[in-house]
């Protein structure tokens, strides 16, 4: 067997085999982790440990990257660099891909049939933040996962969809269907300007103004927002929410942010309007 540090060839080999399981997965197609596994030892030359434990690894990088992974294998953060570059590389390769997992939408589907769980956000609970949250950060912000998420019209109408709906199941399971017939989709029928994408109510009949912020990966993958979206949310307080739909690529959860923002995360300015001075 082969010792020592992964080269290039493996690492695309491994990363490629990896998603080609995940892809099966997702799409609740059987395969055989151990047959896999021998079939790289043969490929590659490595160890069934080695290869496992480099499972675990690509784990880790999906989950900095804000993408999920394949259940069983728990993210192992201690990797070489080389294998993050490689499975980047895999996906700008396959730009396919973040539409291939869309077509599970959580859109349309799981709107239809299944209700949207919303908990508690990780700032308000009880359990302390994950050991590797500083690595799968780094991570994040090295390949700015927060603005390919932001630019992502796909993704992000599918989760506008499902807060829509879970707007509308929430309000009819509270005995208030007035209501839930004007529950406004405003982002699809306005555009983005409003500040928030949805315009529900509380059962009261109190207005609640809903931005939602959507991703394929872990509670705590970074998301951008808008100066006009603090504006807005800094303006009304009372009605305005942020809902974080998560794990969308798999079985999504959400959980809600109340204003102020800066109480649950770190707003970083990532750019600056210049305006010219006035003549003198």
């Amino acid at each position: 067997m082969v010792d020592g540090d992964w080269q290039d060839e493996e690492n695309d080999a491994i990363v490629a085999d990896y998603f080609a399981m995940l892809s099966a997965e997702l799409n609740g197609q059987p395969f055989s982790k151990a047959e896999r596994n021998r079939a790289l030892q043969q490929t590659i030359g490595r160890g069934r440990g080695s290869i496992e434990y480099k499972h675990q690894n690509i784990s880790a990088v999906l989950k900095g990257l804000g993408e999920t992974w394949i259940t069983g294998y728990k993210p192992a953060f201690n990797y070489q660099l080389a294998l993050e570059k490689a499975v980047v590389r895999w996906l700008v390769d396959h730009p396919e891909w973040q539409q291939r997992i869309h077509q599970f939408e959580g859109g349309a589907g799981l709107a239809e049939s299944h209700a949207l769980w919303v908990g508690l956000p990780p700032t308000l609970s009880n359990a302390p933040p994950p050991a590797e949250l500083e690595q799968a950060l780094a991570v994040a912000r090295r390949y700015n996962v927060a603005e390919r998420d932001a630019r992502n019209r796909a993704l992000g109408r599918s989760g506008e969809r499902l807060a829509l709906e879970h707007e509308r199941r929430s309000l009819r399971s509270a005995k208030r269907n007035d209501l839930a017939e004007q529950v406004r989709w405003i982002s699809e029928e306005e555009g983005d300007g409003a500040g928030f994408d949805i315009a529900s109510f509380e059962p009261s009949g109190k207005p609640r103004l809903i931005e939602v912020k959507t991703t394929n990966g872990w509670e705590r993958t970074p998301f951008y927002i808008s100066a006009n979206e603090l504006e807005v949310a800094d303006q009304r307080r009372g009605e305005w929410r942020l809902l974080r739909p998560w794990n969308f690529a798999r079985e999504p959860r959400a959980f809600e942010l109340h204003p102020p923002l800066a109480a649950h995360v770190s707003l970083v300015a990532t750019s600056f309007r210049a305006d010219f001075h006035p003549l003198q």
